[in-house]
């Protein structure tokens, strides 16, 4: 059946049509042309034989940018051709001076080997002898000697050039000399902590080439985000001319948002989003429609995998996210693009521009976090002439409840800032002995920066550097870059190895701070909707060891978290309460974890998680409720509302920042050692903090305002998951407690 007979079907009947709250239709659109810029002629031809006579605007805008010596950043939508943006320019520079070189950054491996295969193919349609190569982890040891030498494109990512570039640029020397472009690819994922990381990697990058003699351009692409031409400016230190109205035509586009049945009007409790999905995607690929599926986390995704699995053997589905070894990836890639397999359910891994075909419909299992990330999943369906859908199934967390019932506010609202933060001290003290490994600091290099010189001097202190008349020079044992993650605090990951055979083998791996989490003793593990139940963690030498199980349920850890403050940075006060921004030291403990069973989500018991607290020293923004507020409520009225207020505020605050919930802790302290008063904690959970607390401090207006409206608009009479939290779990009258505490709070304001 064709997608808009499934449509059809679907707005007929009741069961669907009644949750769906709001059914955008987006008309096709023709594209807009621009005249090609000039290039080498076998480029023109090449060009010409793929019936290329002129460019998008955007693509010829991008080009010409480029060529006149411009820094450039290209933000348009999903499948608007942005790669021929670098792609020509680059080949045609090569062309010119067979001697020039480029780098092309990647976030992930999977997309450096998609964005390979485009590379190749117009290698090739300009009749080859240029040397594109990739190199990363998978590249095998004897070809890397050939590839420092004779690359003139080398494709890599963050983490390669990190660890395996920078610190031995010396054998990199032709690619260093030669180097006139940096391109950075999907510029919107390098975000928080890992935008801040890879900030100070690119500084380390153009550190060694000005050594070399080589001052490159960057061209960076991004999916829409509010500030791109600020975000490449902050990773880079380097000016940009920003190019993003996109002249690429677009298919016909269904926009659905559903908003899953009440179950229990009094309580304010809706169908499980998991269970709705299963449904519409049973429509969907019932009818043979192919489908992307987004969920919210690891374990949500193998649930519904098992789900949809039961309901259509005869259909082929996979499941996709990051944990999966790379061989797994790739098979269902392929499979996505022959259109073997019919349907794929996927955490944000597959986000990213990974050209997987033209899939029909995509399902948001629940708001991603982000307006930029729900766009980006959105777009992943409809990459050619014919039409497509997305649907957006709210949870019942409360972001989701105020999307979803002010649809407005979704598709009018431009997409959030990503925010990164690369003088974050912890990261930045981590690249500078890096930096100081690869290449010694002089004086006249940092006279500028006071806070670098104490750095240097603090290394050279603890025997780190040696500092003589005028340099830096590196001193200590070990390779700095190795002890270095780019994507989390920790320096590794925790391999998952399933001891059910003779012969033990690796399946999965987990971050080594999810891993409490995600595979403590006990915990079922998920993968590829197989069950696995956890024998035993082995923190220290970063192992889970798991066996095949076969249980009717699954498990969901659950954990505390203790705030202190250390400094405050910036203050501000009002009646009734007060504003902070500073910094904390937190203590996240895994406490306990529930036995939660397939399809009916019941809780069939609990067990306990006996390991040791994690500390850390982060940023935070905190809210102080003063003596003139509390007087008008009791003490147990007091901590009620401010639990309510917890729940509500750590829901709404993605809202306005680039980040998951999961970025974020909140704590609520009833009296606080520090202040005296009610306090409400909203803290970044990465060491030393990227910028969100900074940003709430801000933000928190609105913040508040928000909170309000969703309480204001919550169906429940007495508290929920979809607003303050379940009265059980933050006291009786929450709902109206908080409601009556910001409406003091912002009455003044």
């Amino acid at each position: 059946m064709k997608l808009e007979q499934v449509l059809d079907q679907i707005g007929s009947n009741r069961r669907f049509s009644e949750q769906i709250t709001s059914w955008v239709r987006l008309p096709s659109r023709p594209a807009q042309y621009g005249e090609i810029p000039p290039l080498h002629m076998k480029l023109c031809s090449a060009l010409h034989t793929r019936g290329i006579r002129k460019l998008y605007s955007h693509q010829a805008e991008a080009v010409h940018q480029v060529q006149s010596g411009k820094h450039v950043v290209i933000a348009t939508p999903t499948a608007s051709g942005k790669s021929l943006c670098y792609i020509l320019p680059i080949i045609d520079r090569i062309l010119q001076n067979p001697q020039s070189s480029a780098l092309f950054l990647f976030p992930t491996k999977a997309l450096a080997q998609d964005q390979r295969t485009k590379i190749g193919q117009w290698i090739s349609s300009v009749g080859g002898g240029i040397a594109s190569y990739t190199y990363d982890g998978d590249t095998p040891a004897d070809s890397r000697r050939s590839i420092r030498h004779a690359g003139q494109i080398v494709i890599t990512n963050p983490d390669m050039l990190h660890t395996g570039i920078l610190p031995h640029h010396t054998k990199w020397v032709h690619l260093f000399e030669n180097l006139d472009f940096i391109v950075i690819d999907e510029l919107h994922s390098y975000r928080g902590v890992f935008g801040s990381h890879v900030a100070n990697v690119l500084r380390r990058l153009q550190r060694i080439a000005a050594f070399y003699g080589s001052s490159p351009t960057f061209i960076a692409s991004s999916a829409t985000i509010a500030n791109p031409r600020e975000l490449a400016e902050g990773l880079t230190g380097r000016s940009f001319a920003l190019v993003e109205n996109s002249g690429a035509p677009t298919s016909k586009k269904h926009l659905l948002m559903y908003n899953p049945p009440v179950v229990n009007r009094e309580l304010g409790i809706r169908r499980s989003a998991i269970l709705e999905a299963t449904e519409i995607l049973h429509q969907l690929l019932a009818n043979d429609v192919q489908t992307l599926a987004f969920a919210r986390s690891r374990v949500q995704l193998e649930v519904l995998l098992s789900y949809l699995r039961q309901r259509l053997p005869n259909k082929v589905i996979r499941g996709y996210r990051g944990g999966y070894l790379p061989r797994q990836r790739r098979e269902i890639e392929r499979g996505l693009q022959t259109g073997e397999i019919r349907g794929v359910v996927a955490t944000n891994a597959l986000e990213l521009g990974i050209d997987i075909g033209s899939l029909e419909a995509s399902v948001l299992v629940g708001y991603p976090g982000t307006i930029a990330s729900a766009i980006q999943q959105m777009g992943r369906a409809g990459r050619s002439d014919c039409p497509s859908v997305a649907i957006l199934i709210a949870s019942s967390r409360p972001l989701d409840q105020h999307l979803v019932t002010h649809p407005d506010y979704f598709f009018e609202r431009s997409p959030e800032h990503a925010l990164v933060h690369p003088r974050n001290l912890l990261i930045r003290v981590s690249h500078l002995k890096c930096a100081a490994f690869e290449l010694p600091f002089t004086r006249e290099e940092v006279c500028h920066d006071h806070e670098q010189q104490e750095i240097l001097d603090y290394l050279a202190e603890n025997r780190v550097l040696h500092a003589s008349a005028d340099r830096w020079h590196w001193m200590a044992e070990g390779f700095p870059a190795e002890e270095i993650s780019l994507r989390s605090a920790s320096t590794g990951n925790v391999v998952i190895i399933d001891r059910s055979e003779e012969k033990p083998s690796v399946i999965g791996e987990v971050d080594e701070f999810s891993a409490p989490m995600l595979v403590h003793e006990e915990a079922i593990y998920l993968h590829e909707s197989t069950q696995y139940q956890v024998e035993h963690l082995d923190l220290k030498e970063r192992k889970a060891y798991v066996r095949r199980v076969d249980v009717n349920y699954y498990t969901d850890a659950t954990f505390a978290v203790e705030t202190a403050v250390l400094e405050v940075f910036r203050g501000e006060q009002h009646r009734y309460s007060h504003r902070y921004f500073g910094e904390v030291r937190l203590s996240a403990q895994p406490t306990t974890f529930k036995k939660i069973r397939f399809n009916t989500h019941e809780n069939l018991g609990w067990g306990r998680i006996p390991l040791p607290p994690q500390e850390m020293h982060t940023t935070a923004y905190w809210m102080t409720l003063q003596e003139s507020l509390t007087n008008h409520f009791t003490d147990g009225e007091v901590e009620s509302g401010l639990m309510g207020l917890r729940h509500l505020a750590l829901e709404v605050a993605p809202l306005f920042l680039s980040c998951d919930r999961r970025d974020l802790y909140a704590v609520a302290q009833v009296r606080s050692p520090f202040t005296g008063q009610p306090t409400l904690f909203l803290c970044d959970a990465y060491p030393g903090g990227v910028g969100l607390g900074e940003s709430l401090f801000t933000l928190e207006d609105q913040l508040l305002r928000t909170c309000i409206d969703v309480i204001e608009n919550c169906i429940c009479s007495d508290g929920c998951p979809s607003c303050v939290g379940v009265p059980s779990e933050v006291g009786a009258h929450a709902k109206a407690l908080a409601f009556r505490m910001l409406d003091i709070v912002m009455g003044e304001r």
